[in-house]
């Protein structure tokens, strides 16, 4: 793969940053997005590097850029400017995670079990997905990480909300799916499923409906990104997905 497809995926990422963020302010190497109506929410209110940067300068950029929050994310796209920004960030006392950009080049499958949803329907798996994560966050930190996804619907020309449901009718397995036509590009975002119903193919239902409508799209490009040190990394490559490049994410409070 070379490397202009991972130059092509970075852009699309920075680019859904930025159209989904309630306001956006430019700084060296990159941007800072915020939105006031989901200040809880992390990926919301972000510094993203996209380009050069000063490593030892970045940790007072981030402090300029997102002073008013208790919070500070750092989104570094590309790898090797994400690598030299490590040291200085985790002296100024940011924890470090790389993620993998993973394009799929398995076989899509006809058809698949999930349908679109919308926000209300995942709205209590999600709450109770966060409320298992973050037990000690009060009600208005969970209601910014489940209604954050609203905005969601800014990020791309084409962005869809897929779930598979039980027997009973209950979303048991999600994630976003973004769509640029024009480009070719397809992102799989936050797939997820419900502990109550794992093992049970409902990740694959939603990953096969997202793959298959990408394709309908004639989206060519169709990756995620996984976390480097999770275990879904080694799903995703079981079912065609493979890395090609990595991204940074640093995080502090």
């Amino acid at each position: 793969m070379s490397r202009s497809e991972l130059q092509r995926i970075n852009a699309f990422l920075a680019a859904f940053a930025r159209r989904q963020a309630g306001r956006v302010v430019d700084l060296p190497g990159g941007f800072a997005v915020h939105d006031d109506a989901f200040a809880h929410s992390r990926a919301n209110n972000q510094v993203v590097i996209e380009g050069a940067v000063d490593p030892e300068a970045l940790p007072a950029l981030a402090d300029r850029a997102l002073g008013h929050l208790p919070h500070r994310l750092v989104s570094v796209l590309d790898d090797a400017v994400g690598t030299a920004c490590a040291e200085p960030l985790i002296r100024a006392g940011y924890s470090h995670s790389a993620y993998l950009v993973m394009l799929h080049a398995g076989p899509v499958h006809d058809g698949g079990a999930a349908d679109e949803v919308d926000l209300d329907a995942l709205r209590t798996p999600l709450t109770r997905r966060w409320r298992d994560l973050l037990p000690d966050v009060d009600d208005e930190v969970v209601r910014h990480l489940v209604d954050r996804r609203e905005a969601r619907r800014r990020g791309a020309d084409v962005v869809r909300f897929l779930g598979a449901r039980t027997a009973g009718g209950e979303v048991a397995s999600w994630a976003d799916l973004y769509l640029d036509p024009a480009t070719g590009l397809a992102q799989i975002e936050d797939l997820v499923t419900s502990e109550a119903h794992l093992g049970r193919g409902h990740a694959d239902a939603v990953l096969n409906t997202a793959l298959r409508a990408a394709v309908d799209e004639g989206c060519g490009t169709r990756f995620l990104t996984a976390d480097a040190a999770d275990w879904p990394r080694h799903w995703y490559e079981r079912r065609g997905f493979s890395a090609i490049g990595v991204t940074h994410c640093f995080e502090r409070g």
